[in-house]
């Protein structure tokens, strides 16, 4: 069973991508939809199996590296942490999968986004399958890889090739640190496999090494190189980027990176490692202090975004800061449970904006949308559903979880957990606020396209709307039926087994009950207040932007990290690059390489024509001329 899970998605990816023109595109989607359909199937069966049971399975492929003392197998490590990735990853795939049908109809090249969004999930199932660190590293790479594809698939656009190379690189930082902390690993233990890493951390407590001459302790280091490689994949500050400008990508693609793939792939290599971060201070002090940065960095940026993607999209930055700084106070367990119920709401919203986009002709900015709830309703609604989970509103998906992260940094004992309760708080209520901003400037107010008459709206196709239906359903009722499982105190440990390490419990206490009804009350009191700022009363939001303006540019401009990074990164590698060109490749190497040896040939070949005069008297000279030398030369043999 396992291996259907895993390997349905390939055979689907080589199908649609090998034999996608001999077999058509209504016969690539089928085939590419049902698969990783029966592989959704499969994965829930193995969750209820492990939250009935217990189950846990190693099976092992196929040893690939033998090699000295490096003994890796490919395997398929299923086990509770595993079981809710499985989960995720496939569920949310195959209703991309079946939303693309719809998305894409008019697309002439169907077979192969279908296979390019196959070979993704199969990457991100091997990267959480993995028993091991150079799988983990291998399905990391494919996902970096497979996002590159599909976020410069249409490539023939600019912005979106530069996108795709954007995010390429900018993971490539990431990964370079990643690397770096499996060779670390490898180099102290001897093997990259988990439990004989997670056996021997306790070992090591007090171990040193030198690192560019600075002396670390040694777990500090693997924790912090691992880490730079999940800032890198999750979009944490600093390496957060790549991700507003992979909106250039089809819609299907933005909801599942973000929603249940690439970008949780970080949250779930720390959690994954909870048994080496456990003991490492340093490291988790860190990952609070860039998560909860995060988070409100990302909320104020999506603040005054008008691109309705671009929205969510900072959104989904703000929420994974949410789940690392639940990871870096020790909170592994509710970080799993926020990305559970992230992934259901934020697919939503994402494929929620794709039914607008595909209503409105390809636009995305909500400042020429407004009025057209009454001819979306449906689509209306199911967004609003996914605000409401995003939001944190009462008794949703996201206050569960949401509000369960900010309790438990509040009770936390680390030395940022309190800071990081109260950006959580003012992070939510400003989530809230640009969230509904987003539903009242596209839905509510005044139709302000005046490039598309408001008579031409409609509803989405049933493959479109089907999956909102179904992500609207996981919005509205995960948080309520998996709270005790995932969190709960009397059966955490039961569930997550040796999935997730906690070397001490969790704290049992609660927040005053002040603190608890915080965020929901203020949550709730923002959207009359957004309704009345940003359909009632619209002149007071310009007057504060009038006001605050350097404030609102600052915002715009995102904080300056591209305009910062293009002078500090991107300039100089082009000037040098330039240089080389121009002066080392053009003055120097084609000069005297290929360049100087074409010329001297032409040299001689002009040289050598000038002999081709067509006069008999000068050909006759030569000829003398050469019959003289030759008979010189036999003379002379002949006296020595």
């Amino acid at each position: 069973m396992e291996y259907l899970i895993l390997f349905l998605p390939l055979i689907g990816s080589i199908i649609s991508g090998f034999f996608g023109k001999t077999i058509g595109d209504r016969l690539s989607q089928l085939i590419t939809c049902i698969l990783v359909s029966i592989s959704a199937l499969l994965s829930l069966f193995i969750f209820f199996k492990v939250v009935s049971s217990g189950y846990e399975h190693n099976a092992i492929i196929a040893t690939w590296i033998n090699s000295g003392s490096l003994n890796v197998n490919w395997s398929i490590k299923v086990d509770a942490l595993s079981a809710v990735m499985l989960v995720v990853v496939t569920l949310v795939s195959s209703l991309v999968h079946i939303y693309s049908v719809g998305y894409m109809s008019h697309d002439p090249h169907k077979p192969r986004f279908m296979s390019y969004l196959s070979l993704f999930t199969f990457a991100m199932l091997t990267l959480v399958t993995s028993d091991n660190f150079l799988q983990l590293f291998f399905g990391w790479e494919g996902v970096g890889l497979c996002s590159y594809f599909l976020i410069g698939f249409w490539y023939k656009k600019e912005t979106a090739n530069a996108a795709a190379i954007k995010a390429f690189i900018v993971n490539r930082v990431g990964d370079f640190g990643f690397a770096l902390g499996i060779f670390l690993i490898f180099y102290i233990f001897g093997t990259v496999n988990y439990d004989e890493v997670f056996l021997k951390i306790p070992e090591i407590i007090d171990q040193k090494i030198n690192f560019l001459s600075f002396e670390f302790n040694t777990i500090d280091l693997i924790c912090l190189l691992l880490f730079i490689g999940a800032m890198g994949k999750s979009a944490q500050f600093l390496l957060h980027t790549w991700l507003p400008d992979a909106m250039e990508g089809p819609t299907p693609v933005s909801a599942l990176i973000h929603a249940a793939t690439m970008v949780t792939a970080g949250v779930f290599l720390v959690v994954r490692c909870s048994p080496i971060y456990e003991y490492s201070e340093l490291a988790l002090s860190v990952i609070t202090l860039v998560g909860m940065t995060t988070a409100f960095f990302a909320a104020t940026v999506a603040l005054v975004q008008t691109d309705i993607k671009k929205i969510i999209a900072y959104s989904t930055c703000s929420q994974l800061g949410y789940m690392f700084f639940a990871a870096g106070v020790g909170a592994y367990n509710v970080a799993m449970f926020h990305l559970f119920t992230h992934a259901f709401f934020k697919a939503l919203l994402f494929l929620g904006s794709g039914s607008v986009i595909h209503s409105f002709k390809d636009e995305q900015d909500v400042t020429k949308m407004g009025g057209v709830y009454r001819k979306l309703p449906y689509t209306y609604a199911l967004m609003v559903v996914g605000t409401l989970a995003l939001t944190g509103f009462p008794f949703l998906s996201g206050f569960y979880s949401k509000d369960a992260i900010i309790e438990f940094a509040y009770i936390s004992e680390t030395k940022f957990g309190i800071y990081a309760a109260g950006i959580g708080v003012l992070t939510a209520v400003m989530t809230s606020i640009y969230s509904w901003r987003l539903i009242f400037k596209t839905f509510h107010g005044d139709y302000k396209n005046k490039d598309l008459s408001i008579d031409t709206m409609h509803e989405s196709p049933l493959s479109m709307m089907l999956p909102l239906v179904l992500l609207a359903v996981g919005a509205v009722f995960s948080g309520f039926l998996f709270k005790e499982l995932f969190i709960g105190h009397d059966t955490m440990y039961n569930f997550w087994g040796e999935s997730i390490k906690f070397l001490e419990p969790l704290g049992k206490e609660h927040p005053p009950t002040w603190f608890l009804f915080l965020t929901p009350t203020l949550v709730v009191l923002t959207i009359p207040l957004s309704y009345y700022l940003f359909v009632k009363n619209t002149k007071i939001v310009n007057e504060i932007v009038s006001i605050n303006m350097p404030v609102y540019i600052f915002l715009q401009k995102k904080w300056y990290f591209d305009e910062l990074y293009d002078q500090i990164f991107i300039k100089p590698s082009k000037s040098f690059g330039i240089f080389l060109w121009k002066k080392i490749d053009g003055l120097i190497i084609d000069k005297f390489g290929p360049d100087g040896i074409s010329n001297l040939v032409k040299l001689f070949s002009f040289k050598a024509v000038k002999f081709q005069s067509g006069y008999i008297y000068q050909y006759a000279f030569i000829m003398l001329l050469g019959f003289s030398i030759l008979l010189t030369l036999l003379l002379s043999l002949i006296h020595i």
